[in-house]
């Protein structure tokens, strides 16, 4: 049996050629109706996009001008240090210290709970009337089952 599902490659392409379609037919049309505006509209709008073109030129320009400071550590993983200032790198750890502060004083406060619930129930035992030994007893389990209402 065939399979009858289009692949995504096939599909991609069609996406891609009915987008190349779409623009061309907008492009088309923004041509077309850019041929029956003013002389001073159609100035504006040249100005406007050699702004554009220079800025976007300059924009590139600087980036690729801007150094890369990357080291690459023994492992392959690559690291980024650049000028950054000592205060920003400081500053981009404290999410991670205060996160395993956190961790600990949580894991306190459960330890300090266990401790008293513990001990709450050892000064029960201790201040009951009944011996130890009647808590192992397992028929007086079933009693205390049976006499609470």
């Amino acid at each position: 049996m065939k399979n009858t599902l289009p692949s995504t490659t096939n599909l991609t392409s069609q996406r891609e050629a009915l987008e190349a379609r779409v623009a061309l037919r907008l492009a088309g049309r923004l041509s077309e109706s850019a041929q029956h505006l003013p002389h001073d509209i159609t100035e504006r709008l040249r100005v406007a996009r050699d702004r554009a073109v220079e800025h976007a030129r300059q924009v590139r320009h600087a980036v690729a001008a801007a150094p890369a400071a990357v080291v690459v550590g023994r492992a392959g993983g690559a690291a980024v240090f650049g000028a950054t200032p000592v205060w920003l790198r400081l500053a981009s750890l404290m999410p991670l210290i205060v996160l395993i502060v956190g961790l600990v004083l949580i894991q306190q406060y459960h330890d300090y709970e266990q401790i008293a619930v513990a001990a709450e129930i050892d000064a029960a035992l201790l201040s009951d009337e009944l011996p130890p030994t009647a808590y192992g007893d397992p028929g007086f389990a079933e009693y205390l089952r049976s006499a609470t209402p």
